[in-house]
């Protein structure tokens, strides 16, 4: 029976950044063997928790305990004593190394001055056989899956005599059948006597794997409650203070013209892909993770050069050599990293905003930075993007935020066809529902949408259609009354199915 003293217990833990309250005595506990849920919207302080937890970050006031024995956690390093790690979501892995050098870096095994590979490869292996999982020993990292990448943090921990395991986002690239092999990998943790924090805004799965749920609102302590104790729509209330009305507030429109039609678009994996967008309506293009769905998205926006067929945009054929052709016939996608392809971090939300246009805010080949702020000032206010000014740099933003930012730019370019790339990942419940409030926005000025989405909920609740995409081609078309789970799941699975079979 598992020990009900806490291993951890964090209390009453304060930080303060200059005109930011991050954190207001917060408070966590954490059994030994236990698998606990941390939640709250982006902004609520959960990672600033975890960073004080990690030594990333020192609290102005508060008190951390680990196995009833007060810890300072002055330094990552006292933190790894203590028996912490922390698992972010960019992992911390040197991609050119291979999976045993990056899990004993720093700390290889010699033999006579020199390294031994030949036991650091035995002790990897060991630590692998320990969580039940298959990584390849000889291939860079950079080489690998993300969740074989997720797998070797997880070991790296472990190599540490790790007692605690925080797991910010671990699902969110992940495909259904690795996540599934992660519940796993938690399982087994759990069994060992680790404690894991499992931080996630798919709150679906935090009931299948966690016993207890600690809610974070604007940088306080909610509550603590067993899992058992509450339902999805009771968390996502205290998440947000209030209920949440009409998840998917999703608004039907006459459509118009079409704007986009495909015929017959091939390339690599993707063949004879044909399917048409009307103005006034979002069409998703679903599937399970590897169908072709990004590459569809790409070849439409003039990154990669289609190979055969057609693209025709109001109805006169396009052939896009690059993205600056597509931007200036109103074409947009906002990318599935928004971070690394999306937005340019270190810039400020105005140079954002107008990046794509930035012609227009020139006069005699000189920037007009009043004209660029009153433009980017504009959108920051319909919008509603949370920030102190436009001036504030894109990376200080919460995820939601973000992805307003890049939003704004493709406004400001007068888009009309918008490819949203999985446009709510990472991002919590009540920012989502804010970027559905913006793609009706979107229809009701005469704009497109095409939406790709691994997450079958927000499918169902925003498409007016579904296509649905199987090993490169489209299996199905499905209207929105028609549409449910398990028919999309059958369609997207059909082809495997058939070959397994």
């Amino acid at each position: 029976m598992k020990q009900e003293t806490p291993f951890l217990q964090m209390s009453s833990i304060c930080k303060q950044y200059p005109g930011v309250r991050a954190l207001h005595n917060v408070s966590l506990d954490v059994r030994a063997g236990e698998a606990h849920a941390l939640v709250g919207e982006n902004g609520a302080g959960k990672s600033t928790l975890m960073k004080v937890l990690a030594g990333a970050e020192q609290a102005d006031g508060g008190e951390i305990f680990i196995d009833g024995q007060l810890f300072e956690m002055d330094s990552p390093l006292r933190a790894r004593e203590a028996g912490v790690s922390i698992i972010y979501q960019e992992f911390n892995l040197v991609p050119y190394l291979n999976a045993a050098e990056n899990i004993f870096l720093g700390r290889e095994p010699t033999a006579f001055g020199f390294v031994s590979f030949g036991e650091e490869r035995r002790r990897a292996q060991a630590l692998f056989d320990r969580l039940g999982v298959d990584v390849p020993l000889h291939v860079p990292v950079q080489d690998l899956s993300v969740a074989q990448q997720q797998m070797i943090e997880i070991a790296k921990a472990l190599a540490f005599d790790c007692k605690l395991i925080a797991m910010d986002e671990p699902s969110a690239a992940l495909t259904p059948q690795e996540t599934a092999k992660l519940f796993e990998l938690i399982h087994t943790l759990k069994s060992q006597n680790v404690s894991v924090i499992y931080i996630s805004h798919r709150l679906e799965e935090i009931f299948e794997i966690c016993e207890r749920i600690t809610v974070l609102r604007d940088g306080e302590f909610v509550g603590t409650w067993a899992a058992g104790d509450l339902d999805r729509d009771a968390v996502i209330e205290k998440m947000v203070g209030r209920k949440l009305e009409d998840e998917f507030p999703k608004e039907v429109f006459s459509t118009g013209d079409e704007i986009l039609r495909v015929e017959n678009l091939s390339r690599g994996r993707v063949q004879d892909a044909s399917f048409a967008i009307n103005q006034g309506e979002i069409v998703a293009l679903t599937g399970l993770v590897g169908a072709g769905r990004t590459e569809i998205a790409r070849m439409i926006f003039g990154a990669d050069r289609h190979e055969t067929g057609r693209i025709y945009l109001d109805d006169r054929e396009v052939r896009f050599k690059t993205p600056r052709e597509a931007i200036d016939n109103g074409v947009c996608l906002l990318t599935e990293d928004r971070k690394a392809q999306g937005l340019v971090l270190g810039m400020k939300i105005r140079e954002n905003a107008t990046l794509p246009k930035l012609s227009e805010f020139c006069r005699f080949g000189l920037l007009q930075k009043r004209k660029e702020h009153d433009a980017a000032n504009l959108k920051l206010n319909e919008l509603q993007i949370k920030a102190p000014s436009v001036e504030t740099e894109a990376r200080t933003l919460s995820g939601g935020n973000q992805q307003k930012v890049v939003l704004a730019k493709w406004l400001l370019a007068n888009s009309r066809l918008f490819i949203f790339d999985e446009p709510t990942r990472g991002i919590d419940v009540g920012a989502k529902r804010e970027i559905y409030l913006l793609m009706n926005a979107l229809l009701r000025r005469g704009a497109g949408i095409l939406m790709i989405s691994s997450e079958l909920p927000e499918v169902l609740g925003m498409a007016d259609r579904i296509i649905v995409l199987c090993e490169g081609r489209i299996v199905g078309e499905l209207s929105r009354q028609d549409a449910s789970q398990e028919a999309i799941m059958q369609l997207a699975t059909q082809r495997t199915i058939a070959v397994a079979g």
